[in-house]
């Protein structure tokens, strides 16, 4: 088995198109701007993060067709200079809800939600310290 995408399901799914591609600097797959779905990729690594339009899952699955509330997946994604991603970032006008700071010894993290209120955490490793 093998992990192929984490896929979060969205209303707005234009909003959402251009905080993963713009705001983030993901790559999309097929540039799907409208949808119904589009997964991205970054430079590095093999699974991705799709968007796929709420409605269209709740034709499968009827209950989400409800509006959803609350936090409801927390994406984390590493990068190699957080602080460097983070100042590229507030450059291209995402606002951090959290950091960057320290989250224990191994890693520095940061957070911010995208239009969805989805949470994504970017996290740089660190080496143990002695």
């Amino acid at each position: 088995m093998e992990l192929a995408q984490v896929r979060l399901l969205v209303t707005d799914f234009a909003a959402c198109y251009r905080f993963y591609a713009d705001v983030l600097g993901l790559k999309p797959q097929s540039g799907a701007e409208q949808g119904p779905y589009e997964k991205f990729s970054s430079a590095t690594g093999s699974a991705g993060i799709a968007l796929q339009d709420r409605a269209m899952m709740a034709e499968v699955l009827g209950e989400l067709g409800e509006t959803a509330t609350g936090h409801r997946s927390l994406v984390v994604l590493r990068v190699d200079d957080l602080d460097a991603y983070c100042a590229q970032l507030t450059a291209r006008g995402a606002q951090l809800a959290h950091g960057p700071a320290p989250m224990g010894d191994r890693m520095h993290v940061a957070h911010l939600k995208d239009p969805e209120g989805n949470v994504v955490e970017l996290q740089e490793w660190l080496l143990l310290r002695s």
